[in-house]
């Protein structure tokens, strides 16, 4: 069975905040469309949207574009956020989408495939894709990194000590890779025209403390957090103020270049 995480009202404005919006994956979405459909699509759905920040990023490109996620609070979240006309959200499981078989353009999911019922949920997504149609999943590895001066090393070393600390609180279901996941899902593809990229670092510049942010809303923290909130909060102001001191600056507002690494398959139903 699918997975679900992120529904508290906290948790889903945390997501909402700080987590990054992938445009630069946007454009190499739209790219590998147009090779089979060079012109505006239809319906775009994105699975799993959470508080919409990757659903908006697809509203140029489509007449239509509907997020759709189980969590009523995530979705009250994107409702609450603001979004083009031509956006709409419904909520519903990933593995039971409420479109017709072969009526969608673009089925996409960003950091969210990994805890579907994944064979269903292809099966789900194979079901609505037209032919020609598209499905795109991407996600990022945990190891994001940090460019600040002369002193990158220092705070990637420091950034590892965080990663490692959470690693026990991963959810089993996701194991210790999520890119073995998209990887296993890719190679169960049965579509033959597929591509899978491995690595596109997105780079933002984020205040300290919005690194911080993004890194609490990782599922790991959020279950170290519920099991000994003090630890999860001593453990955050730990890496913090070493941070902080690496960079010989007091104030968490202060901005550092965030590189986000991602990984993505695309494939064309046939």
């Amino acid at each position: 069975m699918a997975v679900r995480l992120f529904e508290g009202k906290k948790q889903a404005a945390a997501y909402l905040q700080y987590r990054v919006a992938p445009h630069e994956l946007t454009s190499r979405i739209m790219s590998f469309m147009e090779k089979k459909t060079p012109k505006q699509f239809n319906l775009a759905v994105d699975v799993g949207c959470g508080s919409g920040q990757g659903t908006t990023l697809l509203a140029p490109y489509f007449t239509k574009v509907v997020g759709t996620d189980i969590s009523p609070t995530q979705l009250e979240m994107a409702l609450a956020s603001g979004f083009p006309a031509n956006v709409s959200y419904r909520q519903c499981p990933a593995e039971e989408l409420p479109f017709a078989s072969g009526e969608v353009d673009l089925v996409t999911a960003m950091t969210a495939a990994h805890w579907f019922d994944r064979q269903r949920f292809l099966q789900e997504a194979d079901r609505v894709l037209r032919p020609g149609g598209c499905l795109a999943l991407l996600s990022y590895t945990m190891d994001m990194e940090l460019e600040y001066g002369d002193v990158s090393n220092t705070l990637n070393d420091i950034c590892k000590e965080f990663y490692a600390a959470l690693l026990p609180f991963r959810n089993p279901y996701i194991g210790s890779s999520s890119l073995k996941i998209y990887s296993d899902m890719f190679a169960s593809c049965s579509y033959p025209d597929k591509e899978w990229n491995e690595c596109l670092c997105v780079k933002r510049t984020l205040p300290l403390s919005g690194y911080i942010g993004m890194v609490e809303t990782f599922s790991s923290y959020q279950l170290l957090q519920q099991q000994d909130p003090a630890e999860a909060e001593r453990l955050s102001n730990d890496i913090r103020n070493k941070l902080l001191s690496t960079m010989k600056v007091s104030s968490p507002d202060t901005e550092v270049t965030v590189i986000v690494k991602y990984f993505y398959w695309l494939a064309h139903k046939p």
